[in-house]
């Protein structure tokens, strides 16, 4: 494995002529110390896998695979994973500063994406310097792992940009869904009615629907594709609020979309809608950490493929469980600044906080909320239900007021324990009704997504907020809720100028002078109620 400097050259100056591309994001991961160029021989045959696994739980840095068991002479000879992997590299993506929290990252997002930047088409760029066509295609010279013992194959979508578009308004979506290598020429695909790419594939019926998949961009693109927009946004306009500016696109030859100008590799193709022509997927170790079955899938029959000069492929691991997180998590940054704005837009107001979590890969949500009436959280819960993305998201919601940090577990445990009550109605369920056919907490046979279009959930709000209908006590100073425990000002302010006098040993204060014990800060500003 090198780490060293001696690669850095080239990589900048290869991402310089192009703009923003995976080029200059591997510079800039390498610049920060945040990629590991691995020379040493490592089997597509798992082992990538293994690696990755160990790396992703050590929050290690991007791994870009350079000598890759069968493939030191076909087209394709890199691959690159794990470069979205931690927090630092989602900060290095939106030039953040190092140690900005999650919170200080959603609501960067939440602004840049109201501030979509269209893309442009220029007439060429480097993805075209290379094509493979007719006979001559071949998935597997490209160095696909096969990620998991379980997996049924060597899954080629995992991290990259599925590009479709609605026949009716021509309007782009960049989706992230997963595909086997099937054939020298076909990709098995798991389609879902109501993504978006499933949406353009029922308005194409009978005929074939025309896809493009783009392995290898800058990182914003896997970033935005797997991230819930609305219907009528489109993920380049996205990508170009993230970099600040437009993404530069290119034609396809055999299908009518348009691609990133500097991608490393891309393919062209035709999904048929005809069940006759689908093969079995799977098995997969899919994003709940379980393996997931095998069946019927429609089909990416390849027609063409291009690519730039010595190509990077572009991959991740997918399944989560504690300990475990991945680059899909992390996506929940992504996930959970869109929620915001879409409650938001939809007219609902004190929403202080979203936080989509990591290890469910966003089937629960917690939302921090400014109380402003009876049943806010429910109004809440029932926006997020309704929402055609919670076919994957939002299975369970909690809700909490302004002194409970909801990216605090303990907090969340505290709220939780202390302000429900299910027998005064602060847990409701909805359901049965669509759902991740991947979760296994469904039985199979209600699970079953060729034959229901989803899978099956029940749903589950968690009302962690103060309730209101609990009655005024004289003995809490006519408050419906008894006060929380806290020291008076006066004396707080005694114990902080007296700290070092006490010889307790632990600094009152952080490296950079602020009071570390900030212990009636969320009290004070809470209203009492």
């Amino acid at each position: 494995m090198s780490t060293g400097t001696n690669h850095a050259a080239d990589l900048g100056q290869q991402g310089d002529d192009t703009g923003p591309d995976l080029r200059s994001w591997l510079a800039t991961l390498q610049g920060a110390g945040q990629l590991a160029r691995i020379d040493a021989e490592v089997d597509w045959n798992e082992e990538i896998g293994a690696v990755t696994r160990a790396n992703l739980a050590l929050h290690g840095p991007g791994l870009l695979f350079e000598n890759i068991t069968g493939h030191k002479d076909t087209v394709c000879t890199k691959f690159l994973t794990s470069a979205l992997g931690n927090r630092r590299q989602v900060q290095l993506m939106l030039d953040l500063p190092e140690g900005t929290s999650d919170a200080a990252i959603v609501q960067h997002l939440r602004e840049r994406f109201q501030n979509p930047i269209k893309p442009r088409v220029v007439k060429s760029g480097p993805v075209q310097e290379n094509v493979i066509e007719g006979d001559d295609i071949d998935l597997e010279q490209f160095p696909v792992p096969k990620w998991h013992a379980a997996d049924g194959g060597r899954y080629i979508d995992t991290f990259c940009g599925v590009v479709t578009e609605d026949k009716f308004t021509g309007l782009e979506n960049v989706g992230l869904y997963r595909g086997q290598i099937v054939d020298r020429d076909k990709i098995a695909k798991l389609l879902v009615p109501s993504q978006g790419y499933g949406v353009h594939f029922q308005e194409y019926k009978p005929e074939p629907m025309p896809v493009a998949i783009v392995y290898g961009w800058h990182d914003v693109l896997p970033f935005c594709a797997g991230s819930p927009f609305p219907k009528n946004v489109c993920e380049y306009d996205m990508m170009g609020a993230l970099l600040g500016r437009p993404v530069d696109l290119v034609h396809c030859e055999t299908v009518p979309l348009r691609v990133p100008a500097s991608a490393e590799i891309v393919v062209e193709g035709y999904i048929d809608p005809d069940p006759k022509t689908w093969i079995m997927e799977g098995p997969f170790a899919e994003y709940p950490g379980f393996v997931g079955a095998a069946a019927p899938a429609p089909v990416v029959k390849v027609t063409r493929i291009m690519y730039r000069n010595d190509p990077v492929m572009r991959g991740t691991l997918e399944g989560i469980r504690p300990g475990l997180t991945n680059e899909d998590s992390i996506t929940n940054f992504a996930r959970s600044a869109i929620t915001w704005n879409i409650l938001e837009d939809i007219g609902i107001g004190g929403i202080k906080d979203v936080w989509m979590t990591e290890v469910s890969n966003g089937q629960n949500t917690n939302v921090q909320i400014q109380k402003r009436y009876r049943g806010h959280a429910q109004q809440v819960a029932s926006a997020l239900w309704g929402l055609g993305s919670a076919v994957w998201f939002h299975k369970n919601v909690m809700v909490v007021e302004e002194d409970i940090d909801i990216h605090d577990p303990v907090a969340l445990d505290w709220a939780l324990s202390y302000r429900v009550n299910a027998g005064l109605g602060d847990v409701a369920f909805f359901g049965p009704g669509m759902g991740s056919a991947l979760d296994p907490s469904t039985p199979p046979e209600k699970n079953d997504g060729n034959k229901y279009g989803t899978g099956q959930w029940t749903r589950m709000l968690i009302d962690a907020t103060r309730n209101w209908e609990i009655d005024p006590q004289p003995q809490w100073g006519g408050r419906r809720f008894p006060p929380t425990d806290r020291i008076e000002p006066d004396l707080e302010s005694r114990i902080a100028s007296r700290w070092q006098e006490y010889g307790i040993g632990v600094p009152y204060l952080d490296d950079e002078g602020r009071e570390r014990l900030t212990l009636n800060e969320l009290s004070k500003r809470m209203p009492e109620v």
